[in-house]
């Protein structure tokens, strides 16, 4: 394991390059700033000595890239939108569709979840069951609940 000195030093030496590498990669400030990290924790943990200054400098790039791609190639970053990309989606779509994503926007967390999961990415209850870590028939309740409550907030009858 690295000292504080040796840390300190390698970050103040290759915070621009991991950032820029990361940007470039991701385009995305906080995901940089997450493998920022990783890539940091990964120098502190590595118990063997570099040989020069070029061969550091090599393996945290190579450490970057690698970190970069791992993260996506993720599940993560494959399978999740950020909610304010969702509601950006309900400013820019349809009027007749956008108050319908604004009342699944306006659900308890655990209804716009469950909600979001079945009909905006196409999961099974079983499916969202195994990702949320909740009983299949859980999932049943939560949707049933968010159909009413929608139906409550969009209109009643018109709606089925």
């Amino acid at each position: 394991m690295k000292s504080d000195y040796e840390l300190k030093r390698a970050v103040d030496r290759y915070a621009d390059t991991v950032r820029r590498i990361c940007l470039l990669y991701l385009k995305n400030y906080h995901d940089t700033e997450d493998i920022f990290q990783n890539v940091f924790l990964k120098y502190c943990l590595y118990n063997k000595e570099f040989q020069n200054d070029e061969h550091e400098k090599a393996w945290i790039i190579k450490v970057t890239v690698n970190a970069c791609k791992d993260f996506l190639k993720s599940f993560y970053h494959k399978n999740i939108m950020p909610v304010e990309a969702i509601q950006d989606m309900a400013v820019n779509a349809d009027n007749d569709q956008s108050f319908v994503l604004e009342a699944v926007l306006s659900l308890p967390q655990k209804y716009k979840d469950t909600v979001y999961l079945f009909y905006y990415e196409g999961y099974t209850a079983s499916e969202i069951s195994k990702i949320t870590g909740k009983k299949e028939n859980t999932i049943y309740t939560f949707l049933a609940r968010a159909r009413k409550l929608l139906k409550e907030m969009l209109g009643g009858e018109d709606f089925e």
